[in-house]
């Protein structure tokens, strides 16, 4: 059992202030964390790339709590949410190093997130661990959609002892950004034509213009309800045009640079399928993909080709100096991995997602 001290998480003004050495050991921890864990060094934000989202929580609650020793910090872990009525589920987030999950430090960390949970009125928790891609060996873990499998690390060995199920792996993929993209432009022409002139693609860096956040804003919403999850509980949330604006500043306060590229369906007018790539302040950083998707009743049309292949083709010119682009899909979304894998992108790791009822 850990003597560590758990008190608050302090959100600074700014990034280098006096009082964000907490803040920014978090972060610290969380890159340490995800390179031993993943087994690469992709997935690093820097403080001033998160801060953004703690300052500004209309819409979603952020809460964090420092395990500290003798004045060194050991752990943080942090819980966010919706803040809408009615939400019922809770994200899980531990930024420590794997002994310190073994010491007591963890388990301390996730009761106090727990009891967090409980005082503001959520049931359903989510976390996710992070795996590397080498093979699973005997001590596979594999989630109850049947799909994929990771090798048990010291976060996941810890979260199956307290209750926690191991619900759908995601896998992680690269497109190196060094070669050629003719056969991109190649299946763009292909995917364009194989969908019809109902079809209009329409891009932008943010902020998204404002007759297009309505739009934006409804295909980000079903994110929650058109995206594969297992039996994950995800609530449902409302988007509107000014969520979408804040959502938009917090990006670029962030030091972020965000390409969309989207489908409009030209009989409807609704915007049906949308992609985005993101990349921090340094512009010969890694490119994460952001959300992905096309809506349920648009599907078979290629539509996920056109997107990220107008989106990537973009991108050369909005970021030519990165190197690669990451990217996070669930292993039993097949048809997104066939597009990921016909343009390129081939695995790197993977990430669990763990989930547990509190009664």
């Amino acid at each position: 059992m850990s003597d560590a001290t758990i008190t608050d998480l302090v959100i600074p003004s700014r990034a280098d202030a006096e009082d964000g050495a907490d803040f920014r050991a978090m972060v610290e921890l969380s890159n340490r964390a995800a390179e031993i864990d993943a087994g690469i060094d992709d997935l690093s934000d820097t403080a001033e790339q998160v801060l953004p989202n703690w300052l500004d929580q209309t819409d979603r609650l952020r809460r964090g709590f420092v395990a500290r020793k003798d004045g060194e910090v050991l752990g943080v872990a942090m819980i966010t949410t919706a803040t809408a009525e009615g939400t019922s589920s809770a994200e899980l987030e531990f930024m420590m190093l794997p002994p310190q999950a073994q010491s007591g430090v963890g388990q301390a960390l996730l009761e106090r997130l727990e009891q967090a949970a409980r005082e503001i009125g959520r049931t359903a928790l989510m976390t996710w661990t992070l795996h590397p891609a080498t093979p699973a060996g005997e001590r596979a873990l594999t989630p109850a959609t049947g799909w994929g499998d990771v090798s048990p690390t010291a976060l996941s060995d810890l979260l199956a002892a307290n209750g926690y199920l191991l619900e759908q792996v995601e896998r992680n993929s690269i497109l190196p950004l060094e070669t050629p993209l003719d056969a991109v432009e190649v299946r763009l022409a292909e995917a364009t034509a194989f969908a019809g002139p109902d079809y209009r693609v329409v891009t932008w860096t943010l902020p998204t213009p404002a007759h297009l956040r309505a739009g934006y804003g409804s295909v980000i919403a079903r994110m929650a309800t058109d995206v594969p999850s297992g039996d994950l509980q995800i609530d449902e949330e409302i988007w509107d045009e000014g969520r979408v604006a804040r959502r938009d500043a917090k990006f670029l306060a962030g030091g972020h640079t965000v390409s969309v590229a989207a489908v409009i369906h030209e009989p409807s007018g609704d915007m049906v399928a949308f992609n985005e790539l993101v990349i921090g302040a340094d512009p010969a950083g890694v490119t994460h993909q952001g959300g992905t998707l096309v809506t349920k009743e648009h599907r078979g049309r290629r539509l996920g080709t056109i997107v990220k292949c107008a989106n990537l083709l973009r991108w050369q010119d909005v970021a030519p100096d990165s190197p690669k682009i990451s990217t996070f899909n669930a292993e039993e979304n097949r048809p997104m991995l066939d597009i990921n894998e016909a343009i390129g992108f081939v695995p790197a790791s993977y990430a669990g997602a763990w989930q547990k009822r509190l009664s």
